[in-house]
């Protein structure tokens, strides 16, 4: 898309086409994740704006667009081909442009006799954001729409209801057409998830049946890494599993989404001010906000993201250690041949017998990304042992994961809620939900009051509770989902334990009647969360040669899941 539609020549050296980019929000989502702005300007992308931003006239020069659909900005576009904005147009739709508004952009470019530079027009299928190689999520924009809180209101319409599920399904569909593959499609039934899966089964047949215009005929089809096989995709409802996306959690980039700003790859540190203190009645000092993209190129990450997090602090340790080695190493060498400083002239003029020194300085590019992202791990390291510390996040990590394996508990719920030192208020609901909701049979009415008055007394705010009450008696009466429930089955193996999505996607994958597929897609709608996506990794990796895809409706900590309980809860 980025090179006017068409494949970009491996290794040619000539210089790329230079171009604009014009985004809206929903083009900017799915971007940033994929490319830096480096990455862009490879691509002879100068300048990347939003569609309604002001923007200048720039004539001699093509623009790239990469926009939804909508009115505002079909309405948009066409302003820009009547006031002349660029030498040529190259329309690109994130979902696919309806037919009346294909016609409102052909109507506005013969007004502004532009019709010969609206160079190319495509549906490109892209309505997903792509976070890992083997994660996506629906959308960031107006997520709000699409969120647990909005399929399970109480007071949902039909209506409502069914423009819901519309979005989901559009997005799904981007997502196996950009796959081109047609998945085998498995649901929970009585499920929001049945209903995805009856939709989009339909549309994809429709567009099947449709030969001219099938999206998945000839060179799109087997493109990917599915070509020989279909893939299963297991369409799971939130509500089998509430306790997880509540879990305090152990793994690093688990940890980060949940007690940092973590959003589309980028955490956001306040930088804590320095130890030196203010004059008295001075203003203290404003906090400086530092933001840093945790990314597929960050090899630390790649490696660490999915490691308990004493193991990262360990590994930053020792990267930080086999750094400050080499680093004086080239401090060594330079001082031995007498270099001042980057003085290259002088390292150019040595001879041969400095092929030692060549080597330092060559490598000198390379140790100093080592040192960005040994600095970059560091304070998010540090940003994250801040909380533990402070919250004993270690101690609910540990005490909730025996409550959800069943285990015995060596210290009373009661005790921990009514902890000064243990957590926040928040931490407290979190872990007493955990409990209400794993427990064979709800706490009897005595019980309740007096976890409700602990809670209460500790700071929380019970709208949750009252949410999670109605659903688990709901739950029970209709016994939902019961051939993935596996109560009373023992996992004994409590070092890797399957959690409840996971454990759907094995029954499904060992079930003799299945086709056996070795890519599965877990799709998981109401919303999914870093430790799903963790556990479902750490399955796989046991599997030779399978592979699968984690995606949800919307990715979410447990803070921000507990706020949606709490609406739901105050209704």
């Amino acid at each position: 898309m980025l090179n006017f539609n068409v494949p970009p020549v491996k290794n040619s050296t000539g210089e790329p086409v230079w171009k604009v980019l014009i985004y809206d929000r929903f083009g900017q989502d799915i971007i940033s994740p994929l490319l830096s702005v480096k990455e862009l300007r490879d691509m002879g992308i100068t300048l990347h704006l939003l569609l309604h931003s002001d923007r200048d006239a720039i004539p001699d020069v093509p623009a790239v667009y990469f926009v939804m659909p909508t009115e505002e900005n079909i309405d948009r576009m066409c302003q820009d081909l009547r006031n002349q904005l660029y030498e040529s147009y190259y329309l690109n739709f994130i979902s696919a442009i309806s037919r009346s508004k294909l016609e409102d952009i052909a109507n506005a470019a013969i007004g502004a006799n532009a019709v010969t530079q609206v160079a190319k027009v495509f549906d490109q299928y892209l309505n997903f954001i792509t976070l890992e190689d083997d994660m996506f999520v629906l959308c960031n924009q107006n997520k709000e729409l699409v969120s647990y809180r909005a399929i399970n209101r109480p007071d949902i319409t039909d209506t409502e209801m069914e423009t819901i599920m519309d979005t989901i399904v559009d997005s799904l569909f981007c997502f196996f057409v950009t796959l081109g593959a047609i998945p085998i499609i498995r649901c929970s039934r009585g499920t929001a998830a049945e209903m995805v899966a009856v939709k989009l089964d339909k549309k994809l047949r429709e567009n099947l049946r449709d030969a001219r215009n099938s999206l998945f005929t000839g060179d799109t089809l087997g493109a990917g890494q599915f070509s020989f096989q279909r893939p299963l995709l297991v369409l799971v409802d939130r509500n089998i599993d509430l306790a997880t996306p509540l879990h305090h959690t152990w793994t690093y980039q688990a940890l980060v989404h949940d007690v940092l700003d973590f959003h589309l790859n980028r955490v956001n540190l306040e930088e804590s001010p320095g130890m030196e203190s203010s004059p008295a009645g001075a203003r203290p000092k404003k906090k400086n906000k530092k933001s840093y993209d945790l990314t597929a190129s960050d090899k630390f990450w790649q490696k660490h993201k999915g490691s308990p997090f004493p193991e990262v602090a360990e590994s930053v340790q020792q990267e930080l250690e086999s750094y400050r080695a080499q680093e004086d190493e080239v401090k060594r060498l330079k001082s031995i041949m007498g270099i001042e400083g980057e003085d290259e002239g002088a390292i150019s003029m040595l001879s041969d017998n400095t092929a030692k020194l060549t080597s330092a300085v060559s490598s000198l590019p390379e140790l100093l990304e080592k040192k960005r992202l040994i600095d970059l791990h560091t304070n998010v390291a540090t940003a994250v042992l801040e909380h533990i510390k402070s919250r004993k996040l270690d101690v609910y990590f540990e005490y909730e994961e025996k409550i959800m394996s069943k285990s015995t508990l060596d210290k009373s719920l009661l005790d921990m809620i009514s902890d000064p030192d243990a957590g926040t208020p928040e931490d407290k609901m979190r872990l007493f939900l955990i409990y209400y909701i794993s427990s064979a049979q709800a706490p009897s009415e005595i019980d309740l009051e007096q976890y409700k008055k602990a809670l209460t007394d500790a700071g929380c705010n019970l709208a949750p509770l009252s949410y999670i009450k109605q659903w688990n008696l709901f739950s029970r009466v209709m016994n939902t989902g019961s051939q993935f429930v596996m109560e009373g089955v023992k996992n004994l193996v409590l070092k890797q334990q399957n959690l409840p999505v996971t454990r759907i996607l094995d029954n499904l994958m060992e079930m003799k009647s299945n086709p056996v597929s070795i890519n599965a897609i877990v799709f998981v709608v109401g919303g999914g969360n870093y430790i799903e996506y963790q556990n479902l990794i750490d399955y796989i990796k046991g599997k030779q040669g399978k592979h699968v895809l984690y995606g949800c409706s919307e990715l979410f900590n447990a803070t921000q899941f507990i706020k949606q309980l709490s609406q739901l809860g105050q209704k």
